[in-house]
């Protein structure tokens, strides 16, 4: 039985989004289980593929897609990171004392596996990268997790009872870093920080889905 743990969201074009970027990552992988060793390299690698897509020269308001994702069939875990920009980035081999252009050699340093190809359904590329995780963990029936992490369809507790989460964006926070904001079947909706943790009720399924941007991002919004 295959499971697909996934989280999606997407970033603005400005430089703090790197540490958001990185934030997510590590609130999503610390809810997976994932060891120091992994999260170390899945940060890394996610920083630089993130502040690649923010040097694309596109306007400044096309936002970067971001999706994170780990299948128990082949035990990776794969970064993706997508931007409205055309052509496709080439790795360079810069000498000792050069302090730039070691993005995407870090990234070919690092993975198991990396490549770009062209997003679906819209314009610009995805570049990824996977890296091995065999021993990620999929979610048990009932735990704590970041808000970042939670899904449509699962329970939340608030406010004393359990509530089920009819649909998830992300906005920024009033105190910077990024804040899903959960539409609940009853009550108002929940906003809290992304690395909150939530008590979350969930049925097991053979695949699960977890996107932190209920709809996905249109093609004008990388345009």
């Amino acid at each position: 039985m295959t499971t697909l743990n996934e989280v999606a969201f997407r970033l603005s074009r400005r430089p703090r989004s790197v540490p958001r970027a990185r934030s997510a990552l590590h609130a999503v992988l610390a809810d997976w289980d994932a060891g120091d060793e992994l999260l170390h390299t899945a940060e890394l690698v996610l920083s630089e593929l993130v502040t690649n897509a923010l040097r694309v020269r596109v306007p400044s308001d096309r936002q970067v897609g971001v999706r994170i994702a780990h299948s128990s069939t082949d035990g990776l875990l794969r970064l993706e990171v997508s931007d409205a920009g055309a052509g496709r980035p080439v790795v360079r081999h810069p000498e000792p004392e050069q302090t730039e252009g070691r993005g995407l050699w870090i990234v070919e340093a690092l993975s198991h596996r990396w490549g770009v190809s062209g997003r679906v359904g819209g314009i610009g590329k995805t570049v990824w990268s996977e890296l091995k995780a065999p021993d990620l963990v999929p979610a048990p029936v009932t735990r704590e997790i970041a808000a970042i992490a939670v899904q449509a369809g699962q329970s939340v507790r608030v406010w004393g009872a359990w509530r089920t989460v009819r649909s998830i964006r992300s906005e920024r926070h009033a105190a910077g870093g990024l804040a899903v904001v959960l539409g609940l079947d009853a009550g108002p909706p929940l906003r809290v920080a992304a690395g909150e943790p939530l008590a979350v009720r969930t049925a097991p399924a053979p695949q699960v889905r977890r996107a932190v941007d209920s709809v996905p991002a249109t093609k004008e919004e990388f345009s």
